[in-house]
C-alpha cells in the first residue's frame, strides 16, 4: 500500500479514532490502528472489543491499495512532530514495515498483519433506524452523563438510558444518589429504548461537536451504530432493565426556593472547605427568604456558615446534602437562576433550571439528602 496524505489530516483522524484505545488491552492487536486503503479513501478503525470507531479521509497519489495494522502510540508520536506537509506512506507487504517519508527525511515504523484485527459488530435483521438532530443527541448526553454510576454490581446504571417515544426523547442517568432526566419534544417515529455505556457516550459527544444537521442511528438488542459525516461509531449496549426512575421523583414538593445559581454554587464551595472529609455534608436551613449553609468537622474543630438571600415559598426546612454532588448538579445547570423543590428533610430535592422563555426540552435533577447529626 502506498499513498500521499496531509500530515495534519492524518493526525486528526488518528487522534480522533485513537480515543477508543485503552491504556491496557487484553489483545496486543488492539494497540494498533487498522488502516485500509481503497481507491482514494483511507479508512482507519480502532476498537476495544466493546466500542469501535471508523474514520475516513481522502488521500492523494494512490499507487497501491492494501491493509496494515499500525502501532497507535508510535504513529501518533511521529505525526505530532510533523508540521503541515505532505507525507508519503508505503507499506512493505513482506514484513508489514511502514515507511513515512517527507521532503527531507523519513521514519520507519514496524506494522503488523491486519488479519487478526477484530471484526466490527454486525446488527441483526430486527434493527431500528432513525435520524436525530445533532443538538438533541449532544444535549441529552451533556446534561446526563455526569450522573452515571461506576457500579460493577449494577452495570445498567453505568450508562445513559435513551427512551424513544412517539413525541419525545428522554435521556436519564443515575448513580442512586443523584438522578438527571432530560426530555425533549421530538418525533422519532419509534417506541424503543437502550442503555448507552459511559465511554462510547463520551466519545460520541466529542465526535458530534464537528457535526451539523442530523445523525443516523441504527440499533438492535445488543449494539448501536451512529453514522456521522466522516466517521462511524459502533458500540455494544448495556443489557438489562433500567431502574424505574419515575418512582423516586417526588410529585408533590410544596416548598420551593428560587436562588441565584452562581451565588449558591460559590457559597457551597466556600463552606464545603470546612465539611467532614468523609461525608462532605452541608446543612441547609431555609426560611423567610434566606438560606443558611453550614458545615463543620468536629475532628479538626473547624466550621463554616454563610447566608444567602433567596425567594422561598413554604415552611421552614432543614436538609443535608453531599457538597460534591451539589456542586456537580449546579455546575451542570446553565441558567442564572435555579428552582429547588423540597418536600421535607428526608426526601429528595429536585433541581430545575429557570428559563426566561418556553423551552422544547425539560431538565430535572434529583439529589438524595443525607442524615444530619443533631
Amino acid at each position: 500500500m502506498k499513498f500521499t496524505v496531509s500530515s495534519s489530516a492524518l493526525l486528526s483522524l488518528l487522534a480522533t479514532t485513537g480515543k477508543v484505545i485503552n491504556s491496557k488491552n487484553t489483545l496486543p492487536i488492539l494497540d494498533y490502528f487498522l488502516m485500509e486503503l481503497k481507491g482514494s479513501e483511507l479508512t482507519v478503525t480502532t476498537s476495544d472489543l466493546e466500542t469501535t470507531i471508523v474514520g475516513v479521509i481522502k488521500v492523494d497519489n494512490v499507487e497501491k491499495e492494501g491493509m496494515v495494522a499500525a502501532p497507535s502510540k508510535l504513529m501518533l508520536d511521529v505525526l505530532k512532530e510533523c508540521s503541515e506537509m505532505p507525507l508519503c506512506l508505503e507499506v512493505n507487504p513482506d514484513n508489514w514495515e511502514i515507511q513515512i517519508s517527507w521532503r527531507s527525511g523519513k521514519s520507519v515504523v514496524p506494522g503488523a498483519n491486519p488479519v487478526s484485527y477484530p471484526k466490527t459488530h454486525e446488527l441483526s435483521e430486527n434493527k431500528t433506524e432513525l435520524s436525530l438532530d445533532v443538538d438533541i443527541l449532544v444535549n441529552g448526553i451533556n446534561k446526563t452523563i455526569f450522573a452515571t454510576a461506576d457500579d460493577e454490581l449494577r452495570p445498567v446504571m453505568n450508562g445513559v438510558y435513551f427512551n424513544f417515544d412517539e413525541s419525545a426523547i428522554t435521556c436519564v442517568a443515575t448513580d442512586a444518589h443523584k438522578l438527571v432526566k432530560h426530555t425533549v419534544e421530538a418525533t422519532s417515529g419509534v417506541k424503543s429504548a437502550f442503555i448507552l455505556p459511559k465511554k462510547p457516550a463520551n466519545l460520541l459527544k466529542n465526535l458530534l461537536l464537528k457535526e451539523e444537521g442530523e445523525v443516523k442511528m441504527t440499533f438492535d438488542e445488543k449494539n448501536v451504530v451512529f453514522t456521522l459525516s466522516s466517521s462511524t461509531l459502533v458500540c455494544r449496549l448495556i443489557e438489562g432493565t433500567y431502574p424505574n426512575y419515575t418512582v423516586v421523583i417526588p410529585q408533590a414538593n410544596p416548598n420551593k426556593m428560587l436562588v441565584d445559581r452562581i451565588e449558591l454554587l460559590n457559597a457551597i464551595k466556600r463552606v464545603a472547605v470546612c465539611s467532614n472529609s468523609t461525608t462532605n455534608l452541608i446543612r441547609l436551613d431555609i426560611s423567610n427568604n434566606k438560606a443558611v449553609l453550614a458545615a463543620h468537622d468536629v475532628n479538626f474543630s473547624i466550621s463554616a456558615d454563610e447566608s444567602l438571600s433567596c425567594s422561598y415559598e413554604g415552611v421552614p426546612i432543614t436538609i443535608g446534602f453531599k457538597s460534591t454532588f451539589l456542586v456537580e448538579i449546579l455546575s451542570n445547570i446553565e441558567t442564572p437562576t435555579v428552582l429547588i423543590e423540597l418536600a421535607d428533610g428526608s426526601r429528595a430535592g429536585v433541581f430545575k433550571p429557570v428559563y426566561d422563555d418556553v423551552q422544547k426540552s425539560e431538565t430535572l435533577m434529583l439529589l438524595m439528602p443525607m442524615m444530619i447529626n443533631a
